[in-house]
């Protein structure tokens, strides 16, 4: 990772590796960055509603575990050690349901993922209405953004294998600005992967938009898709290392610093563009 520093007068950016430590340090020259508890606020929102059976639903878990033991989703959410990822899960069905699977839990190191692995597989499904209230999972994620650690980036991440069919839409939701400032990413479940001509492609692009303009919020955003519960663990990892893994400094950008991953770029002027 660098530092992308605007040039004193014309000429090339400054590019200056950086450290997570140095990271760290950086932030707290910065005003308001120096206050945050951690890196990245993360909520994990679980579809567990009607059509959501007992066996997808330990799928759905266990996606979760198998993506944070991964060597490479380990190695990212523990890049800063001085600035932690803190991440909190719940499950949701109707508007009246949303139950806490994880508290707000910081990882701040390989014991802390160990934990909240053995946590999820422990877990156990409780009694839910089958409605897909999905406007109401978006405000209770808000709600749990708002009430917990001071980050400097707040990601949304909810998973579903429907449309919402309950008070509020999530529409509502966004425009009356509970979400402001916060990125809202979305995980959409089709049936297990279909031949090309199967209608069921169909179906999925339709849910992937309709997620694409209901639910997802912030300039980066974005919808990862799975082919059915037994790929919802790639497609989770997938998904987390994006968010994890992103710049994650929000406050630079406006003083004219930015991030470059130095891996990927390809010359003195990658990504200068």
């Amino acid at each position: 990772m660098a530092i992308v520093l605007p040039p004193p007068s014309h000429g090339p950016a400054w590019r200056i590796p950086v450290t997570g430590r140095a990271l760290a340090a950086l932030c707290a020259l910065i005003p308001g960055a120096a206050e945050a508890a951690c890196r990245l606020a993360l909520v994990l929102a679980l579809d567990v509603s009607g059509s959501v059976d007992d066996v997808e639903y330990t799928l759905q878990l266990e996606g979760i575990a198998i993506a944070l033991e991964t060597p490479k989703m380990r190695d990212a959410i523990l890049a800063f050690p001085d600035a932690p990822v803190s991440l909190a899960i719940f499950e949701w069905s109707a508007s009246s349901y949303q139950r806490d699977i994880l508290g707000w839990t910081s990882l701040a190191g390989a014991d802390d993922l160990t934990a909240v692995v053995t946590h999820l597989r422990a877990w156990r499904r409780g009694a839910a209405p089958e409605s897909t209230g999905l406007g109401a999972a978006l405000r209770h994620a808000g709600e749990k953004l708002a009430n917990g650690p001071a980050c400097w980036r707040q990601v949304i991440d909810v998973s579903g294998d429907g449309r919402n069919n309950d008070w509020p839409a999530p529409r509502h939701i966004r425009e009356r600005g509970p979400l402001a400032g916060i990125t809202v990413n979305a995980l959409v479940v089709g049936e297990e992967r279909p031949h090309p001509n199967d209608r069921e492609n169909d179906h999925l692009q339709d849910l992937a938009d309709y997620f694409s303009a209901r639910v997802l919020q912030g300039p980066d955003a974005f919808v990862e898709v799975a082919h059915g519960f037994e790929d919802y663990a790639r497609a989770m990892a997938r998904k987390l290392l994006r968010e994890i893994s992103a710049p994650p400094m929000g406050a630079l950008p406006p003083v004219g610093i930015r991030l470059v991953d130095l891996e990927h770029s390809s010359g003195p002027d990658a990504g200068d563009s």
